[in-house]
């Protein structure tokens, strides 16, 4: 039967309006319910502590959560360059010291090398302009603005690269404040897909310097979690030292991104402080191996009952990561914010996630052994689909784990 033109075009208009009305219909925000917090891959922190107040010992603990690893003595003196600020337009270092100044030097400096002194400060701002980093320091009332250069050195009175007084510094950068006690920092304009951008590390010995500083578990929780911990930090860190990432100019990130580094005020912690410091001067050298090779020794706060596989988590295999029992995670004494956790993420952030220009239907794909997500489906207003790994859409989400549901959608 022949339709008439008349008709046709209505159908086609109709059509439209329903297309339209569709392509409005974007919801405004995803519900998410889960369990943990982090990627779940090796150590769990509330694991390592549930099996500590039982009594277990920090070899226990390793051992339980890495799999045919062995713990051995290795060198840890060498010397981390540490990112204390990434992709930074401008930072400001000044002494918290009395009567301390701060060296600021033109290029990059060596551990043995004495170059001569640009100029004596309290306290330089840092600002990126073009290719170059553009130094002004202030000396009492003087201010001078040093010629620009591609990287500085700045050193401080007290360490092992500058004789005199102990000092501590303060590094403030994005509306952060760091304390620092050791090292010296380097400056460096490095250029990024924004353009050059502030890149500012500081060279610490491992074995201390660093380590006492690292902030990736409470000081005061029992002592074998707390040296479990130390082992893992020290044995992360030596998988990662002499492997320079040109974009942070580093061999790892203070944050995060590797571990958490606070610097000296995880010293100044009240009461607890030193018992940290303490614990990683008892565990001096000790690492987590595999065929003799310290591994890159993952760790993560809680999961939602076990721990998961490297492979689900970012798509490589380690020999050494497996899928175990977590109910120290579960303990709702000592996991109350984690053990059940509820998000709202809004439409732009779930979008963004995808590369999607909207999301309309989100569906989960499959389920890992651990109990992760192991993929998750986006379907945007235009019909077009992408499919992330569920470690990879927590990450970009910002969701506490990999170990949720989709719970509904708001309009």
């Amino acid at each position: 039967m022949r339709m008439s033109k008349a008709f046709l075009a209505l159908l086609f208009i109709f059509s439209s309006l329903i297309s339209t009305a569709q392509a409005i219909d974007v919801p405004a925000t995803f519900s998410f319910q889960g369990s943990g917090y982090g990627h779940g891959v090796g150590l769990s922190q509330m694991g390592a502590r549930y099996m500590a107040l039982a009594g277990q010992s920090s070899e226990q603990i390793i051992k339980y959560f890495y799999k045919d690893v062995a713990i051995e003595q290795k060198d840890d003196s060498k010397i981390l360059r540490v990112n204390i600020g990434h992709l930074l337009t401008s930072a400001k270092i000044s002494t918290a010291t009395k009567g301390s100044q701060l060296q600021i030097i033109q290029g990059e400096a060596g551990n043995e090398s004495v170059l001569p002194v640009s100029s004596l400060a309290d306290s330089i701002s840092f600002s990126i302009i073009g290719s170059t980093v553009s130094p002004r320091v202030t000396l009492g009332k003087t201010m001078q603005v040093l010629t620009r250069s591609k990287t500085f050195t700045i050193r401080w009175g007290g360490t092992r690269y500058l004789e005199g007084p102990e000092t501590v510094i303060s590094v403030k950068h994005s509306g952060v404040r760091q304390k620092l006690r050791y090292g010296q920092i380097q400056v460096k304009a490095v250029k990024s897909p924004s353009g050059y951008r502030i890149e500012m590390t500081n060279s610490v010995r491992l074995a201390d310097e660093y380590l006492w500083g690292v902030s990736e578990m409470p000081s005061f929780w029992p002592i074998a979690a707390l040296e479990a911990q130390a082992i893992a930090s020290r044995t992360y860190a030596l998988s990662k030292s002499g492997v320079h990432r040109k974009a942070c100019d580093c061999d790892l990130y203070g944050s995060i991104s590797d571990q958490t580094f606070l610097g000296y005020a995880k010293e100044l912690e009240r009461q607890f402080g030193v018992v940290w410091k303490d614990i990683v001067t008892q565990t001096a050298g000790l690492t987590i191996t595999q065929s003799g090779l310290p591994i890159t020794a993952y760790f993560f706060s809680s999961s939602g009952g076990k721990t998961e596989l490297a492979v689900n988590a970012w798509g490589s295999s380690k020999a050494y990561t497996q899928v175990v029992d977590d109910p120290g995670s579960l303990d709702v004494i000592l996991n109350p914010r984690f053990v059940r956790w509820n998000r709202e993420v809004p439409q732009s952030v779930i979008a963004a996630a995808f590369v999607l220009p909207d999301v309309v239907n989100l569906e989960i794909l499959g389920v890992n052994e651990s109990g992760t997500v192991a993929a998750i489906q986006a379907t945007s207003s235009t019909g077009v689909q992408a499919i992330l790994r569920g470690e990879t859409f927590r990450s970009r989400t910002k969701i506490p784990s990999a170990w949720f549901t989709l719970v509904s959608v708001q309009n």
